[in-house]
């Protein structure tokens, strides 16, 4: 029951948890905030841990573990639910436009104005935006409120993984923890595929759907500034983590042990490692005295803690290895997006029902793997370094899967069709403007993308050289566009739509191979997962197995977690080539992307991190062999002894029976033998 109880609770937290990353890029449109931002928000939940998982791991461990459980899955759901507030709290969202509405008018306005206009407004469209409320919404920052939900959720999170582990680890059969572990971090990775498939669904659906007429919106899911109903997900997402603490109230403080245990109190030399036994790696819990005798003791343990040198390297490889794999996971979706053009709902769907199930698969096979051979440490240890090791290799193949830059007149290619190489991709605005679209006074601060039939995209109709327009809402035509006869397109077919132009044949042809590799990657790393879990606490002292585990996540969330969005987002804003525009001015959340130095920023942070890695694995590998043998060469020398013993009692036997033979052995002599 506790099993199943904290499988669905790893499920919660792994679902809102997933969903948060499926966001991303919805956030960053509807808050008009820059990606570095973004892995603030991101990175809170890490600071909530923070706070209090050294004290709740350490604490925890001798109070009773279910109940705390349960508090932090209230917490969770809590925090989850403040995350959507802000969608009720502001306004409608308005995204950037220079299309004027023409709801109640005959005839369609020019794209192309004879003299520089003030961007235009509608009271009766709610998508084009307007100064309306600027100074009311100019001293609110929306995403504080996402940024303090995320920190209780980060709060809440924390009892549930170093309880949870350590109390299936000391009531389980030493010979069923690793499976049983395996079976929780699986259920607990299919809570990503839910929520990257919730994300897929909530970012189709429109954000104030139900509150606006959507056939004024000119947008589609695929533009850049599409926001979808990122907060109807949390709300779905606080629901399921308020179920899940549910059944943690009903558990016991302890269960029955079974077989035979006891209580292992380890000598200073077996400190630095503890060997292989069912018994020495279970730890009952002592009932404490009082908080004090507890607090006085913690310092201590943790110093001896960090004196074991295999945890402290192991500590340093996972520190790492957690910076490239959060900072890699995080901006995933978004990578896909930018990189291969698809869209936010696709880009999410994928992640759930390609990518997640292959970690679920591995991290599963994993433990199978461990229970089945009955590995040892040193096994186990191998396990993880060929398959981390395997899958840096298959990684490097994402180089040569590149796309190229989308066409976009005055950034990626020139006005007359000529595309731009690496080095000569634009960043100035005065780029966008040319002889064309002389003869109209646009701003090249404005986003309202439109695709040429030459399969060229124009920053906006006005820009593109467009005279006329037809149509409304989506379904606008722009004709007469002198942009489209520069760049040499077919004389009487110089007509653009509204929109992003999304094909790209050579991202066609390699989106496929990218995400068999992506599978496959990932279903390799994932493999040494639990078999790492188990290196990890079976290296230290039974009695401070919830303190390791907590220190672990507490190094991993602080190291990784909290810097890694922050610093891949600030790397990655650098490649953005057109920044948006705030309601009230400003720089906004980016347009278009680089796609060639995207890549290698991303790719190449995420391996280079992977790659420094790999020497404290190395050590910590070299220290796990040493440390054998050594006990290899103690176990021979001890046996021994026990045979030489065995061999002076027995020779002491027969010449005690020899005596009793020859009557010289009286029986206080034979005492005395």
């Amino acid at each position: 029951m506790f099993l199943f109880a904290l499988s669905f609770a790893y499920f919660a937290k792994a679902l809102s948890g997933s969903y948060m990353k499926s966001t991303i890029t919805q956030l960053e449109r509807r808050f008009d905030i820059p990606s570095y931002l973004i892995g603030v928000i991101d990175g809170s939940f890490e600071i909530g841990n923070l706070l209090v998982i050294a004290f709740v791991s350490y604490f925890g461990a001798k109070l009773h573990r279910p109940k705390i459980i349960a508090a932090g899955c209230l917490l969770m759901s809590f925090g989850t639910f403040i995350i959507s507030m802000p969608h009720f709290f502001s306004g409608q969202y308005k995204f950037e436009t220079a299309i004027r509405s023409s709801v109640n008018s005959t005839s369609s306005p020019s794209p192309c104005p004879a003299r520089s206009l003030e961007p235009m407004t509608s009271g009766n469209s709610p998508s084009i935006r307007s100064n309306t409320g600027c100074e009311r919404e100019t001293g609110i920052s929306m995403w504080i409120y996402v940024f303090l939900g995320n920190v209780l959720r980060g709060i809440g999170e924390t009892p549930v993984q170093p309880l949870g582990i350590s109390y299936i680890d000391d009531y389980a059969r030493a010979e069923n923890a690793a499976f049983y572990i395996g079976c929780v971090q699986a259920v607990s990775i299919i809570g990503p595929v839910f929520g990257y498939l919730l994300g897929s669904l909530c970012a189709r659906i429109y954000v104030d759907i139900g509150f606006v007429d959507m056939d004024s919106i000119t947008i589609t899911p695929g533009d850049a500034r599409w926001v979808g109903a990122w907060w109807l997900g949390y709300l779905i997402a606080g629901v399921i983590t308020l179920l899940s603490a549910i059944p943690f109230w009903f558990l016991p403080k302890s269960l029955p042990i079974p077989g035979t245990r006891r209580n292992s109190k380890c000598s200073p030399e077996q400190s630095r490692f503890i060997k292989e036994s069912q018994i020495e790696n279970k730890y009952i819990a002592e009932e404490p005295v009082n908080f004090s005798e507890m607090a006085k003791e913690f310092l201590p343990s943790l110093k001896n803690l960090l004196g074991n040198p295999i945890y402290f390297l192991y500590l340093c490889v996972t520190v790492i290895q957690f910076n490239s794999l959060i900072g890699m996971v995080t901006y995933k979706p978004k990578y896909i997006e930018q990189h291969y053009g698809q869209s936010a709902s696709k880009a999410n769907f994928l992640m759930g029902v390609i990518n997640i199930p292959a970690v679920a698969l591995g991290i599963f096979s994993g433990g199978v793997i461990m229970k089945k051979f009955k590995l040892s440490v040193m096994g186990a240890a191998k396990v993880a370094l060929g398959t981390s090791l395997l899958g840096y290799v298959l990684s490097l193949f994402f180089f040569s899967m590149g796309c190229e830059n989308s066409r976009v007149a005055g950034l990626t290619v020139a006005y007359n069709g000529y595309i731009r190489s690496v080095q000569q991709v634009s960043h100035h605005e005065r780029s966008l403007f040319a002889d064309c679209n002389s003869g109209c006074l646009c701003s090249g601060k404005e986003w309202d993308p439109v695709c040429g039939a030459n399969g060229v995209t124009y920053i906006s109709p006005c820009l593109a050289g467009c005279r006329v327009s037809s149509g409304s809402g989506k379904n606008t035509v722009f004709d007469n566009c002198k942009c489209l006869m520069a760049a040499g397109s077919a004389t009487g077919n110089l007509t653009a739509v509204l929109g992003h132009c999304q094909h790209r044949e050579g991202c066609e042809k390699v989106f496929p191979y990218f995400l068999a590799l992506s599978v496959l990657t990932s279903f390799v790393i994932s493999l040494g997962g639990t078999p790492g879990y188990i290196l990890l606490i079976r290296c230290i002292k039974p009695e401070l197995k919830s303190l390791a585990l907590g220190f672990h996540t507490l190094a991993t969330r602080t190291l990784a977690g909290i810097p890694a969005p922050i610093y891949f987002g600030a790397l990655i804003d650098t490649t953005c080539v057109k920044w948006g525009r705030k309601k009230c001015g400003g720089q906004g959340a980016c347009r278009l992307y680089d796609t060639s130095a995207y890549r290698v920023v991303y790719l190449g942070l995420t391996l280079g991190l992977r790659t420094v890695s790999f020497f404290p694995c190395v050590a910590v590998y070299a220290l796990l062999k040493k440390h054998v043998q050594h006990e290899a060469k103690d176990s021979l020398a001890n046996r021994g002894a026990e045979v030489e013993s065995l061999r002076k009692e027995e020779v002491n036997s027969f010449h005690c029976d020899h005596l009793i033979r020859t009557s010289d052995c009286h029986p206080d002599k034979e005492t005395r033998l």
